[in-house]
């Protein structure tokens, strides 16, 4: 929700980042590179009991992620780079995720559930991308819905900081993730039918 709706409201910075790193000579495909590696530490700076560190290498990460794609469309956008985009946006989650369910295995169980509903979200969130003619501001159809990577990442700084209450949380989360499958999972069906 909220990657759709206030997207316009941090666009400018990500321009002005985007013009600097391609100025410099990096391209999309590089930052996309060096925003995979920054946020697979985020795993290990959890397991490591650095917690802040964590939160702020992910942010990072999530910042160039979004900085990548206006790259991109500064440039000539590739398919690969789409592909490595969300192939390595998911990486990330799960470093996350191993990196809670090591550090507290009694929350284990909860962090597996989200697990599984994040596969189960992102099946319909890409399948109704490859299916779907409609085209956005993105190289694919982008079903918006109640929990995007913005609400996540705060999402997983809420369970990074607050693993007293990680189990609830991550029942917070799985919760939304599964409310933001159905909701695109109706849309498709809408907008398909």
């Amino acid at each position: 929700m909220l990657d759709t709706h206030a997207r316009k409201y941090v666009q400018p910075i990500m321009d002005r980042t985007a013009e600097v790193l391609l100025r410099v000579g990096l391209t999309a495909n590089q930052v996309t590179t060096i925003s995979f590696i920054i946020g697979v530490t985020s795993g290990l700076f959890i397991y490591l009991d650095q917690f802040v560190i964590a939160v702020v290498v992910l942010w990072l990460s999530g910042f160039l992620d979004a900085v990548d794609g206006t790259m991109a469309r500064k440039t000539k956008p590739s398919s690969f780079g789409t592909i490595l985009d969300v192939s390595f946006d998911r990486v990330v989650e799960v470093s996350v995720i191993l990196g809670l369910a090591f550090r507290f295995p009694d929350s284990m169980w909860a962090l597996l559930l989200l697990s599984t509903s994040i596969i189960f979200a992102m099946t319909i969130f890409l399948t109704v991308g490859a299916v779907s003619e409609k085209k956005g501001i993105k190289s694919f159809y982008y079903q918006a819905g109640a929990a995007e990577r913005t609400e996540g990442f705060i999402l997983f700084t809420a369970m990074i900081l607050f693993h007293e209450v990680l189990t609830l949380l991550t029942l917070v989360f799985l919760a939304i993730e599964l409310f933001t499958a159905f909701q695109r999972l109706a849309e498709a069906k809408r907008i398909l039918d």
